[in-house]
């Protein structure tokens, strides 16, 4: 499982929903998950890792047999969700499977448009005013071979702010970030973005040998 979080984050940043949700999994006692975050901007240090992975004969290339036994579950934020996608359409050139993709308020250039290697693909958008919008849906290239779980829009009201209160001092932020921030500091939606990886975990045989670990 590779996970690619927003704007210019670290991708070992443990504040940020996308790596929360991987560090979850990691600890997972069963099913057994391998999961690494990535920065957006790094798509092809994930493909790397990915290829690294696969390549049980370890000859530098990616046989038929390493791409059909893949079990790879793609996941971001932001303009990490669109990094997702592109991830995912670089495997499908490759050959490989995905299991999964799910993308939180994406925003980026070709992340509508969901490519057929990709089993099953989730969509979280939000629609607040004077804030970043994610993508409000995405569609299948093949719907013969890619199934669409679902757009799904969830609401943030703006906050009342009282200077005076050290709660709503600590919320000023995600007050101005706009339902953009606060959809990434959204805790009911990562666990469901988690429940969604699990399902798919288990549906996709979590004991599956070539289930990715990766090493950052």
């Amino acid at each position: 499982m590779v996970g690619f979080l927003g704007g210019l984050e670290s991708w070992d940043n443990a504040h940020r929903g996308v790596r929360r949700v991987a560090l979850d999994l990691r600890a997972a006692k069963s099913p057994r998950v391998f999961a690494e975050t990535v920065e957006n901007r790094h798509t092809k240090r994930a493909l790397e890792l990915i290829r690294r992975a696969l390549d049980a004969n370890r000859n530098g290339k990616l046989e038929p047999e390493e791409c059909a036994s893949a079990r790879i579950i793609l996941f971001g934020q932001s303009l990490g969700g669109a990094a997702a996608i592109r991830t995912a359409n670089a495997l499908h050139r490759w050959g490989v499977p995905v299991l999964l993709t799910v993308q939180v308020d994406s925003f980026g250039l070709g992340d509508a448009l969901i490519p057929p290697n990709v089993s099953k693909a989730a969509n979280f958008y939000q629609r607040g005013p004077l804030t970043i919008q994610g993508r409000s849906a995405i569609r299948a290239q093949d719907p013969q071979r890619t199934q669409i779980l679902g757009n799904f829009l969830r609401s943030y009201p703006v906050w009342a702010y009282d200077p005076r209160s050290r709660a709503d001092a600590s919320r000023l932020l995600l007050t101005i970030g706009g339902g953009h921030v606060r959809m990434e500091a959204d805790p009911e939606l990562w666990a469901q973005v988690e429940q969604l990886i699990l399902t798919s975990i288990s549906n996709g045989n979590a004991n599956h040998p070539a289930m990715l670990k990766f090493q950052q």
